[in-house]
C-alpha cells in the first residue's frame, strides 16, 4: 500500500511575526510549515517540496528575481482540508495573503520564479476582470 505524502505548505516572503503565526496554525492542523530562503525562486517547486526526481538548480548568470508579496504554496491539501486551513487562518487573524497556489502535477515542474510570475499575472487579469463584472472600464 502507497502511503500518502505529508502535508505541507512552503512560506516565501512571509514577515516573521505573519509566519510565527502561520506556522502556529500549520502545527495545529498537522501540516509541515517551511519558510523558504531568499535564492529560492530559481528551484522547481517539485525540488522544494522534496519530491523525488528533483535535483537543485544549477547556478547560474540569471538577474536576481525579486518578488515583494507573501507566497504560499499547498502540498497534498486541497479541497476541503483547504477550505479547514484557510478559515483557521482567518481565525487565527493572519493577514490577507495574496498569492496561494496549490502544488499540482503540472506546476512542480515550473520555478517558483514562474508559479510566483504566472500567480500575479492571473491576479492582475481576475481584478481588472473583476472591476468589469461591476460595469467600470
Amino acid at each position: 500500500m502507497k502511503k500518502k505524502a505529508a502535508e505541507q505548505v512552503l512560506c516565501y516572503h512571509l514577515e516573521a511575526d505573519v509566519l510565527e503565526t502561520v506556522r502556529a496554525v500549520m502545527r495545529k492542523l498537522s501540516i509541515v510549515c517551511r519558510a523558504l530562503p531568499e535564492e529560492s525562486w530559481r528551484e522547481k517547486v517539485g525540488f522544494l517540496l522534496g519530491k523525488r526526481g528533483f535535483s537543485p538548480a544549477p547556478k547560474d548568470d540569471a538577474p536576481e528575481f525579486v518578488f515583494p508579496d507573501a507566497v504560499m504554496v499547498f502540498d497534498q491539501i486541497q479541497g476541503k482540508r483547504l477550505d479547514q486551513v484557510l478559515a483557521a487562518m482567518k481565525e487565527a487573524d493572519v493577514p490577507p495573503i495574496r498569492y496561494k497556489a496549490v502544488a499540482t502535477p503540472f506546476n512542480v515542474h515550473w520555478t517558483l520564479r514562474r508559479l510566483c510570475e504566472t500567480m500575479k499575472k492571473e491576479h492582475a487579469y481576475m481584478t481588472e476582470g473583476a472591476k468589469n463584472d461591476d460595469g467600470e472600464a
